[in-house]
């Protein structure tokens, strides 16, 4: 596929200005509009700006990439924009977008577009042909310049089917991953493809992105090969580098810097991979966002438990409101109440298989099913759950037992070493952590959590009211990040032990960002640009439904003003919402669970409220914009 068969010269537009990146998606739009693509330009234009709060469309060197599948595209299109001055913007490297390429995609299109921007990333990659493109007069010479750089492809013959040829040898081996993967999944890969072309290196790149794993890496090839880089900025298959020299970086490393990851690789330092994804490093700071990594993959399998539970246990109370028979909301009050028997279990299983790989699963949740139970060696009436603590110390514990044990079962002799996969593994590491939690663990930690229940449930008056304002700001702190999340967790963890006015604190917390600087945009148009002013709408709509997100691309702008603003109106938020004795029964929904909030007039004021302070606030503290 070539570039200039979707970029036609009335899709281009040479030395253009923008005051922000949606300002340049809607030019890019109107552009591809020219070709006849597109069925509902303002459907594509609403996909496209969503995509691009995702992140990941700024590939550094000022170049960005903004794309989207949509309804509103009939056939598949490109547009391009160069900026003069360029836009300052947040991107990898710091420096201006002054480069766009938008690629239009129906929502049919299969892997369509991943081919375009694999394409796109082959050509950018060549930094002076950038620069040639920058300065062409003439938007029929920027396509002519892209016609004259593009290679016709060459498929190489067949070898004849009765000659077997032996697999190819790599020296390098590589794969590339980012969460949504398209960019930087491709990017990384031509990336490392072009350093090693150039340093006559042999290498082979898969590529784990969203149409799946592309150019799989054979175990010939991996048993042949010096050393492999995983350039990945979420999991990978990991097993199968066991005993291979192994380097880890993230995909953005390998787009910004190809040649130093060669040269890393190339060094014969580079440690060999013994099983497990985590504790290769001896840098504290790698080694703090190592453990993080661990807790957040089981925390982001445990939350939809938790969510689907609490939605279970809602509308179990809505229809008993609307009177429906009292056995389907039962039905549905117990099967929420069961998808909270699992969260502690699964919790510890995947921190476990986020350190240990697959054998750690079975250690891992067990570990977590002791700790829901509160499992000791005393008399079962006595047993007190140690919950999410109790989860966590096992799922960590359960990870590092079976690595050591991996460890030790390579010296075995090979005869054994079936023995030691199906049975001594799984039956030490199984006894380990049952001894860690009946002796070490659930006795101190259960005592723990009786008391902190306890504490919180007698907790009155302006002490309950500080927990809501704290948690509250908290919510609004980094939209998404490391503190929200955390807040986020210790509400959900209230609403399992019944604390639901700690869950509304919550809640109405992660609502108050977006509602709040739609609200500023609305009463203070003066302090925003055109196109912030065009998100209030969609930004209602987040904060309504908890998505606090939406207040992200704001609080990047300018952090100094909007992040205050939104702490002071979530935290005056969740101070009301515990003022007022609001309920909230399951751990998302937001305005949508209304019907079964506990006084939801309380709840709507406490929102406004919030909402209105970190409105007012923003209004003062933003100049006006020029």
């Amino acid at each position: 596929m070539h570039i200039t068969d979707h970029l036609r010269p009335c899709c281009v537009a040479l030395r253009q200005q923008a005051d922000s990146l949606p300002a340049a998606i809607h030019q890019l739009v109107e552009l591809v509009q020219k070709s006849g693509c597109l069925t509902d330009a303002a459907q594509f234009e609403q996909d496209a700006l969503e995509r691009e709060k995702m992140g990941g469309i700024c590939m550094g060197r000022g170049l960005a990439i903004p794309h989207a599948k949509s309804a509103g595209v009939a056939h598949a299109e490109l547009a391009a924009l160069t900026l003069d001055p360029p836009l300052s913007c947040d991107t990898p490297d710091g420096e201006p977008v002054s480069l766009l390429f938008l690629i239009a995609a129906p929502s049919d299109a299969n892997d369509l577009h991943v081919q375009m921007l694999a394409g796109l990333a082959t050509l950018l990659l060549d930094e002076e042909f950038c620069q040639q493109m920058l300065a062409t007069p003439t938007p029929e010479a920027f396509c002519k310049m892209i016609a004259r750089h593009e290679q016709p492809d060459q498929p190489a013959e067949a070898p004849p089917a009765e000659t077997p040829t032996a697999p190819a040898q790599y020296r390098l081996l590589a794969v590339t991953a980012c969460p949504m993967g398209v960019a930087h999944t491709y990017l990384a890969a031509e990336a490392l493809r072009k350093a090693a072309q150039e340093r006559g290196l042999t290498i082979k790149v898969e590529t784990n992105g969203a149409v799946g794993v592309n150019d799989e890496l054979e175990s010939d090839e991996i048993a042949a090969a010096d050393c492999i880089i995983i350039a990945a900025d979420k999991g990978v298959p990991m097993a199968r580098f066991v005993g291979k020299r192994l380097l880890s970086v993230s995909a953005g490393d390998a787009v910004r810097g190809a040649d130093a990851v060669l040269d890393r690789a190339l060094n014969s330092k580079v440690p060999v991979y013994r099983g497990g994804n985590g504790f290769r490093t001896s840098d504290w700071r790698e080694l703090g966002r190592e453990i993080y990594r661990h807790l957040m993959n089981g925390i982001s399998h445990m939350i939809p438990f938790v969510v689907v539970g609490g939605v279970m246990i809602a509308l179990s109370l809505l229809f008993a409101q609307m009177n429906v028979p009292q056995r389907y909301c039962d039905l549905l009050n117990n099967a929420g109440k069961e998808a909270f028997v699992l969260i502690y279990p699964v919790l510890a299983a995947f921190i476990a298989v986020s350190i240990g790989d697959s054998p750690a699963f079975m250690p891992g949740l067990m570990g977590g099913y002791m700790a829901q139970l509160g499992t000791t060696a005393g008399n079962k009436l006595s047993w007190v759950s140690s919950g999410f603590w109790g989860a966590l110390i096992a799922g960590f514990a359960a990870g590092l037992l079976v690595r050591f044990l991996n460890w030790l079962g390579n010296k075995m002799s090979e005869n054994l070493q079936q023995v030691r996969s199906s049975f001594l593994t799984p039956l030490c590491s199984f006894l380990g952590i049952a001894a860690l939690m009946a002796l070490a663990v659930n006795p101190p930690l259960g005592r723990f959590n009786q008391r902190l229940y306890h504490m919180l449930d007698t907790m009155r008056g302006g002490s309950r009211l500080l927990v809501g304002v704290v948690l509250g700001a908290l919510m609004a702190t980094d939209y998404g990040g490391p503190i929200n999340k955390a807040a986020y967790l210790t509400g959900t963890l209230a609403l399992v032990s019944d604390q639901m006015d700690i869950m509304a604190a919550v809640m109405i917390g992660g609502m108050v960002p977006p509602i709040g600087v739609a609200l500023a945009c609305l009463l203070f148009p003066h302090r925003f640009t055109k196109a912030e002013r065009r998100t209030a709408p969609q930004n209602l709509l987040m904060g309504a439904s908890f998505v606090t997100e939406g207040a992200l691309p704001f609080a990047l702008r300018d952090p100094l003003r909007v992040v205050p603003a939104c702490m002071a109106g979530s935290g005056l938020a969740g101070f009301l919402a515990v003022l007022f004795d609001c309920r909230c029964p399951a751990p998302h929904g937001g305005l949508f669970l209304i019907a079964v909030i506990e006084n939801p007039l309380g709840f709507l004021v406490a929102l406004l409220a919030g909402s209105l302070l970190a409105a007012l606030i923003m209004g003062v503290l933003k100049k006006p914009v020029k």
